[in-house]
Parts: C-alpha cells; structure tokens; sequence
C-alpha cells in the first residue's frame, strides 16, 4: 500500500463518519411532539394574538414575541412593525395601547401536533382576523405562521 493509498482511505473513514455523525444531529435537533403531550393551544393562540396586535400598534416590542415564534414569522413581524411604525410618524401619531377584544378561536388541526387557527379581533371601527399557524416541538407550541387581515 503507497502513501496515497492510505490517505485515500482514510478519507473514505472521516467521510463515512461525518455523515454518520450527521444522522445524530437529527436525535439532538427540534422533536416533534403529538397533541397529547402539547398544552391546550387555545390560551396561547388568545395571548400571542394579543401580543401580535400590541406590536403592531405599537405598544409592545416585538422581542417579548420572540420565544413563541420561528425565526421567518419573527421576520415578518418585524418587517410589518417598522413598516407601522414608518406609517404612525408620517401621519404626526404616537404609538399607543389599542383597545380591542379578543372574540372566537377557530380551530383546525390538519396533522397530529399542528394547529391551524383564525382568532377574531373585534375593534371599535372594525374586526380583524388573525390566522396562526401553530406547530408542537419538544413539549411546546411554536407558531410558524401569522397572518394579520
């Protein structure tokens, strides 16, 4: 055996263990959890709802939303709040508290884990829907999805 030989093979070993060792990343990544080891989703869907319309207003920061959200929704918030925030000084308003209810919780579960849910926010001049979508991992939900209409 050359020189080469031996060096061809033992890259043919660190390759193979590398890709073993990246089949583990899945046992130590997010789990997915099934409905009966979730909490009822509906007091979560009602408070980040709240929190949603507080951010946009204004009136909360979008951090506090962090924890419940993935990284694309944080995103997108983040992205409607500036573009709030933009629209409030060019009409001369400050950010303030918004005075809204929080009406009916609609909810679907397409998959064992995943919730999909329109909450309705009833405001003096209008009602809104908020669409969420709610995905269980590692014993708790996290929304990967969040449409303000």
């Amino acid at each position: 055996m050359t020189a080469r030989d031996a060096i061809g093979t033992r890259t043919a070993v660190n390759r193979s263990t590398s890709a073993h060792l990246l089949s583990d990343d899945e046992f130590f990544g997010r789990q997915p959890a099934r409905r009966t080891e979730l909490p009822d989703p509906e007091p979560l869907l009602r408070s980040l709802t709240h929190c949603v319309i507080e951010a946009l207003s204004g009136a909360r920061d979008l951090e506090q939303l962090a924890r419940w959200v993935d990284d694309d929704v944080y995103r997108n918030l983040s992205k409607r709040v500036v573009l709030a925030a933009r629209a409030r000084r060019a009409k001369g308003q400050s950010p303030q508290r918004p005075a809204f209810s929080i009406g009916r919780v609609h909810l679907h579960e397409p998959v064992d884990g995943v919730i999909e849910a329109v909450v309705m926010v009833h405001q003096r001049a209008r009602s809104r829907a908020v669409a969420i979508r709610i995905e269980g991992f590692d014993q708790r939900w996290r929304a990967s999805a969040i449409g303000v209409l």
